[in-house]
């Protein structure tokens, strides 16, 4: 790696309290009595003068809606976009990944949660501008600028930005998201991006309601905007032993995918390990994670991934047609052999559905 960025959760120069700052926020409305309604999410908090949206990055001031997380990085790093996880966006590349704080859900089983369930001003953090992201992206060597780690749907303006700004100078960009966004937002970031990927947490709506706080028909819906906009989008499903990790779910996600969607989306069922305020269940066994993707694909789904089993053969992408190995995909999210051509298995020369080249973007 040519450039390490140590920002990790801690502070940097140019530190300032977020709490006493603010842009004005893109999305919302102006309602009597100086209160506000946000329109970034499915929620449509409505707010009160002096008060917080559910995220409690989203503040009014006098009847003006602020985000007090624009510009505000609390986490930058370099990663290989394997760990986002892209399978299927320019594999063995960097992705510049940058966070703030806060998130629009409560899942218990948040790995993240030092940011996402933090208020902007428990977090130091550095103010860089759309402009500075972009620099130090291209200084590190990376293709790309990942919003991640925290909630990109908090920090949706800047995420824009900061990806209209990278793609003028020759980067991708891509978002890691919960996918709980309503569609004008998402539609913004959709003239800028290259990929999205979403957590599909489960198939059942009590599992939203109880485990994450959130609602599964928004999160089903953005999948489906995201295709109609042509944004590539993965999906990733976190699998928690008891709780989403039933044969029902799993074919109820596979015939909706299918139906709604195509074979070719990527689908990664990943490992669990107790964490945050889940820690009483077990880590995933990864007969489960094997038998959910044997299930999908015998859907037809064609590119279904076992995750957070570092060399398992179900991390690497074969082709649908021949059965080629065609990414080898090792320990560490390191990445092998590429065994394709101008996006086709090198084999017999089937076109394998993805973004393998950045240009013209």
């Amino acid at each position: 790696m040519p450039f390490a960025v140590s920002t990790a959760w801690c502070g940097c120069p140019a530190e300032t309290n977020a709490a006493e700052t603010g842009v004005e926020a893109r999305f919302y409305e102006k309602l009597p009595g100086s209160r506000v309604r946000c329109d970034v999410c499915p929620r449509r908090c409505v707010i009160e003068d002096g008060e917080r949206g559910y995220c409690r990055t989203r503040e009014n001031r006098g009847g003006t809606l602020y985000s007090l997380v624009y510009g505000r990085v609390a986490a930058r790093h370099v990663d290989p976009i394997e760990k986002k996880p892209f399978f299927h966006v320019v594999p063995g590349s960097l992705a510049y990944s940058i966070a703030t704080a806060g998130c629009n859900m409560r899942c218990t089983f948040c790995q993240n949660f030092e940011l996402s369930q933090a208020r902007p001003e428990e977090l130091r953090s550095v103010s860089m501008s759309p402009r500075d992201v972009a620099s130090e992206a291209r200084d590190t060597g990376s293709s790309v600028v990942a919003f991640t780690y925290n909630e990109p749907t908090v920090f949706t303006e800047y995420a824009r930005d900061c990806a209209a700004q990278a793609k003028a100078t020759g980067l991708g960009s891509v978002v890691v998201s919960n996918g709980f966004i309503n569609s004008e937002p998402l539609k913004q970031l959709g003239e800028v991006i290259v990929a999205y990927k979403v957590d599909l947490k489960s198939f059942s709506q009590s599992f939203y309601r109880d485990i994450t706080g959130g609602d599964k028909g928004p999160v089903l819906e953005t999948i489906r905007t995201l295709k109609t906009l042509g944004i590539w989008t993965e999906i990733v499903h976190l699998t928690i032993p008891t709780l989403n990790d039933s044969d029902e779910n799993f074919n109820e996600m596979g015939d909706w995918l299918m139906s709604e969607i195509g074979p070719d989306i990527p689908v990664h069922f990943t490992r669990f390990r107790p964490i945050y305020r889940l820690t009483n269940l077990p880590v995933t066994p990864v007969e489960t994670l094997e038998r959910a993707r044997e299930l999908l694909m015998a859907k037809g789904l064609r590119y279904v991934y076992v995750g957070n089993v570092p060399g398992h053969p179900g991390e690497s992408t074969y082709c649908p047609r021949c059965g080629e190995r065609i990414i080898e995909r090792g320990l560490g999210y390191t990445v092998g052999k590429i065994a394709m051509r101008n996006g086709t298995c090198a084999a017999c020369g089937t076109a394998i559905a993805g973004v393998w080249s950045l240009e013209g973007v």
